[in-house]
């Protein structure tokens, strides 16, 4: 009985292991930009939204989920949970999109990245989150907004969008520690949601040349701007829901890729509304992740 329970003891702890590894810090010392910030993280639940929250991140890093060398693919993928840059949908959008990968060969890294300032106590913070939602109801309602060329949430993080370099340096970390990840430095892509959408276009698009993510999938969101479309851009997997009113430029972003001589899928799903990230609904769009994997294979992935 003791050796079958030692036994179970082992396998429970080496499935563990495979799945969930260390916590990397992205930067040495505090994240550039960000040195005076010294309050605390805030881990939080609502019945608004489902599983683990994260708010008022202030030291960037990445959890790397690694599969067992077995089946390993060599490909990595960064995940760029969403919530507005306000939150992170830590679980939904990231952990959940991390163990569906790790389970198929390939490599997740979820990535905590920095956000704006949020109220600490539960009540005022609450009060923040209505005004936030109100302020969106107010940009949908006008007629000159463009999500295709501005995003309806708020991105900035002070003065300089500090995610969108968590997003950079997130790729520059991965490739540095390829070897050590056992992953192919020249298969890192990188998937967001929402806000981390809009953080995976805005590593592409500020990316030093030679240092762009080897592909990307902005899912319900993603916006280009005034931006240039970089000449050796990635493969884009895009997809939303048609009932999603923040990620109507999902097509507009597929068209521009294409325009630009750039490979580019677009998955356009009639119903499934914004945020539903690995949460089950009992429409097709719940397969989502299945056509991001298929993509992924039938692009070299």
């Amino acid at each position: 009985m003791k050796r079958i329970f030692l036994l179970f003891l082992i396998c429970a702890l080496t499935s563990a292991c495979i799945y969930s590894q260390a916590v990397a810090r992205l930067y040495e010392g505090k994240a550039p930009g960000s040195e005076d910030w010294n309050y605390s993280e805030i881990e939080f639940s609502s019945p608004m939204m489902a599983g683990k929250m994260i708010r008022n991140v202030v030291d960037p890093t990445l959890a790397a989920y690694l599969p067992d060398k077995s089946v390993a693919t060599g490909t990595a993928v960064i995940i760029a949970p969403g919530g507005g840059n306000v939150w992170l949908s830590y679980s939904s959008e990231g952990t959940d999109v991390a163990e569906w990968l790790v389970k198929r060969g390939v490599a997740a890294f979820v990535l905590k990245y920095r956000l704006n300032r949020t109220p600490e106590s539960p009540q005022d913070f609450d009060k923040f989150v209505q005004e936030i939602f109100r302020q969106l109801m107010a940009a949908f309602s006008r007629k000159d907004t463009a999500p295709a060329s501005k995003s309806p949430i708020p991105l900035q993080t002070g003065d300089r969008y500090f995610a969108g370099e968590d997003g950079i340096r997130a790729i520059e970390f991965v490739r540095a520690h390829s070897a050590e990840y056992g992953i192919n430095p020249h298969k890192v892509g990188i998937i967001g949601f929402s806000a981390g959408a809009a953080l995976t276009m805005f590593t592409i698009l500020n990316s030093s040349p030679g240092k762009l993510p080897d592909f990307a999938a902005p899912i319900y969101g993603g916006w280009i701007g005034d931006s240039k479309i970089p000449g050796n851009g990635p493969p884009l997997f895009i997809l939303c829901a048609a009932d999603d009113p923040i990620s109507t430029g999902s097509p507009d972003l597929y068209r521009a890729w294409r325009a630009a001589g750039l490979s580019a899928e677009l998955h356009v799903y009639s119903k499934g509304g914004h945020g539903f990230g690995m949460v089950q609904k009992g429409l097709p769009v719940n397969s989502w992740i299945e056509r991001f994997c298929d993509w992924m294979k039938i692009t070299g992935f």
